[in-house]
């Protein structure tokens, strides 16, 4: 099993910045895709950002441009980081990842979610 522990939301100004943590632990043969998503109230949860395992990423249109995913492979940690804040990414943010055990079955973990709030 793979655990997913989010650090770093908070309230945060619109025009600020904040950076979010997710580390993964536990026994897995590799961890693969990871992304962030996010979940307003009263909407669907919705994709942020994705990293594959070799650093490619992609980014949903709302936020390009503002914030950018990474990952350390080593530490089993990924990162968003979010500048030029705004009211409308106010959310609960989760991070998930894609990954496989030794007989190569694939799974994915999702983390608890923390939450951004950004004040106009």
């Amino acid at each position: 099993q793979v655990r997913l522990v989010e650090s770093g939301g908070g309230l945060v100004q619109a025009g600020g910045s904040r950076r979010l943590s997710c580390a993964a632990s536990g026994m897995a043969f590799s961890i693969d895709d990871m992304g962030w998503y996010r979940q307003a109230p009263g909407k669907q949860r919705e994709l942020v950002a994705a990293i594959t395992r070799g650093g490619s990423t992609n980014y949903a249109d709302s936020v390009k441009g503002r914030f950018t995913i990474s990952r350390d492979n080593a530490k089993a940690t990924m990162y968003l980081q979010m500048n030029s804040l705004k009211p409308e990414d106010t959310a609960v943010y989760y991070c998930k990842a894609d990954w496989r055990n030794l007989l190569q079955a694939t799974y994915e973990s999702w983390g608890q979610g923390t939450q951004v709030t950004v004040s106009s």
